[in-house]
């Protein structure tokens, strides 16, 4: 069995509206993957930063896959929250990257998005805060419906990973 080992953690945001970030977090594989070992989820902590226009977060990733084939190659989804003064969570944006298909030590930059909502969805949002969510969050790095959404850029997500390979040589993968 081919093995993937992820090491390495979501760094930080840049270019969201507003500080106080926190980021939930998932990796999604095709079906001839496993986890070995290591949590395929979780959160980070908020960040409430006054002085500058980023969040920092340093949340570890570690993950171990093995496979038997390279189709459905793993990918980390993102979810970027806002925790405003009265303790609710507004969503973001949304965004989705690969896991670098190379061994080494990569620094990936996720963008991410929001859904734009309708006009009067919009004027809530000004008036009552909130925000528009996805129906089925999958959408995010399933693509299968995605070129319908009508979206908003966000800001960035900052990811550095190091991603070791084993076992790929004995299926004749070469990198």
């Amino acid at each position: 069995m081919a093995e993937v080992h992820l090491i390495g953690q979501i760094a930080s945001a840049r270019g969201f509206p507003d500080n106080s970030l926190f980021c939930k977090f998932g990796i999604h594989m095709g079906n001839t993957w496993n986890v070995i070992s290591g949590l395929t989820e979780g959160q980070t902590q908020v960040d409430h930063c006054e002085h500058e226009d980023a969040a920092y977060w340093s949340h570890p990733i570690d993950v171990h896959f093995g496979s038997k084939g390279l189709q459905g190659w793993p990918k980390i989804h993102l979810q970027v929250w806002h925790k405003d003064q009265f303790g609710r969570n507004e969503l973001y944006g949304y965004g989705f990257c690969h896991v670098p298909s190379t061994p080494g030590m990569h620094t990936v930059e996720c963008p991410t998005w929001s859904p734009s909502g309708t006009f009067w969805e919009q004027i809530s949002q000004n008036f009552l805060g909130g925000s528009v969510q996805l129906r089925h969050p999958d959408l995010v790095y399933s693509g299968a419906d995605r070129y319908r959404l009508h979206t908003v850029a966000r800001g960035t997500v900052s990811l550095q990973l190091g991603v070791i390979f084993r076992g790929f040589s004995e299926f004749g993968v070469e990198y």
